[in-house]
This record gives structure tokens, C-alpha cells and sequence, in this order.
């Protein structure tokens, strides 16, 4: 019977309206500061029949390293989709964060991101940004964190007659890691971004993930991501959603 159990988990039905544009960190940050490398690496493969055959392979790949003050933590995210025969469309996200620990509920945050999104016509988007992260709580159980970043966007469209953007943002986010039991998890994370010079261009994203431990290393996850641009590029909508299931194998 356990021959046929992992098969059947690699085979997630999703629905998506059109996928996410920010990477939520804090769904892949590791709690443990004990171990100097931890990881995890995920698959969903989804097949979804209805008017149309959609296919679906999304992956993941987090790495992370902690080293007395210091935490290094890098995010490979990659996603293919293919509509009845028609070519793949991909979309692809690498992030780089690094921590650094002032006091027990403050610590420094550096990070650089490269985007692209076919889907949402986003050739190529360049992020840096710094700011503070603070802890709200000390029960390890459960987790509050607020950070408050500023960020510098390099933005270029597909569609090359469209403008390049180069602007800075705050990047706000709030986020929560509750464990009510050993064998599950909920991490939900918020994030604000407005464009400095002009507050009535921001975004909102929140990703709200719900994990249960099949084996010690080995998660099964449910997620729903919610994503809205008040100014998109031309064409592509303000609203974007999406649910998805998959599993998680970590390491530390």
C-alpha cells in the first residue's frame, strides 16, 4: 500500500487564476537557529481538465545557513504551465536574504531578488532592498514578525515599447507562524509595498500556508496566495490568486 501513497500525494489538482509575484519569504524561513544548514525542496504537479487541459510543475528550492549572529537564506522558485498543446509559459524567482541579529526581538534584513513572469508580462524584475525585522513574541509556538524595508524596483515588460521602470518602495510585511500541534503548521504573511513618490501605486500580497507532517522530513502543504498591483502592467489584471498543493521534504 505505501507504493502507491507517495505517487498519489505528487499528483495535486490546483487552481490558479493567474500566479503570484511575491516570493513569501517567511513560508520558507526555518524556526530552528540551532542547525547551521537546513533546507527543503518541494514539487506539485498539476493536471486540471475542464473547458481546457491544463499541466502544471512547480518547484522549490530553499537553502539556508546560521552561523552564531548571522543567517544566510537563498530561494529558487520555478514554475512551467502549458495550455491544451501550446508552449510552456514560465516564470521563475531567485531571492537572497540575509539576517542579521542586533538584539533577541531586532535584526537587520539585506535582500536582493531577480523575477520573471511570462504570464504576467514581466521580462525581468530587479529588487534590493534593507530594513528592520522585529519579533513580536517569544512564544516559540507561536510567532509574530513585523519588518519595515525600503527597496529599489528595476522593472522591464516584455512588450519593449513600455516604458523601463526604476523607482524605490517601502516594503512593509506582517507575518504569523502559529504550531498548535506537533504535526501541523499555519505561516501567514502580509506584505505592503506602495511606490514611494506616489502611494496610490502599491501592492498587496498575503500567502497563507497550511502544513501537516506526513513523516519526520516530509510535509504536506496546502497554500493560498492572493496578490493584488493597483498598477500592473498594461493588459494584465490588478487580482491575482491562486491554490495550490503539494509536498515539502526538508533537512537539517
Amino acid at each position: 500500500m505505501k507504493q502507491f501513497i507517495l505517487p498519489l500525494f505528487f499528483l495535486i489538482f490546483s487552481f490558479n487564476y493567474v500566479s503570484a509575484q511575491i516570493v513569501n519569504v517567511e513560508s520558507l524561513r526555518r524556526v530552528s537557529d540551532t542547525s547551521k544548514w537546513s533546507g527543503s525542496a518541494s514539487l506539485d504537479i498539476g493536471l486540471i481538465k475542464n473547458t481546457q487541459s491544463i499541466f502544471k510543475i512547480t518547484n522549490n528550492l530553499r537553502l539556508q545557513y546560521n552561523f552564531e549572529k548571522n543567517l544566510y537564506l537563498f530561494i529558487n522558485d520555478l514554475k512551467l504551465e502549458q495550455i491544451e498543446n501550446n508552449s510552456f509559459v514560465n516564470k521563475g524567482i531567485q531571492h537572497f536574504r540575509y539576517n542579521r541579529k542586533i538584539t533577541e526581538r531586532l535584526k537587520l534584513e539585506v535582500f536582493a531578488q531577480s523575477q520573471y513572469d511570462a504570464i504576467s508580462d514581466i521580462k525581468f524584475r530587479g529588487l534590493l532592498g534593507v530594513g528592520p525585522r522585529f519579533k513580536l513574541s517569544k512564544n516559540d509556538n507561536y510567532r509574530f514578525y513585523l519588518g519595515t524595508l525600503l527597496m529599489f524596483e528595476h522593472e522591464e515588460s516584455s512588450d519593449q515599447s513600455i516604458e523601463i521602470l526604476k523607482d524605490f518602495r517601502s516594503s512593509v510585511y506582517f507575518s504569523c507562524s502559529l504550531y498548535p500541534l506537533e504535526n501541523i503548521s499555519i505561516v501567514s504573511t502580509t506584505y505592503y509595498q506602495p511606490l514611494l513618490k506616489q502611494f496610490s501605486d502599491f501592492r498587496i500580497s498575503n500567502q497563507t500556508s497550511l502544513g501537516i507532517k506526513v513523516l519526520k522530513n516530509l510535509l504536506f502543504k496546502t497554500s493560498f496566495t492572493y496578490n493584488f498591483d493597483a498598477s500592473p502592467i498594461l493588459g494584465i489584471p490588478k487580482t491575482q490568486y491562486e491554490l495550490t498543493n503539494g509536498i515539502v521534504y526538508s533537512f537539517d
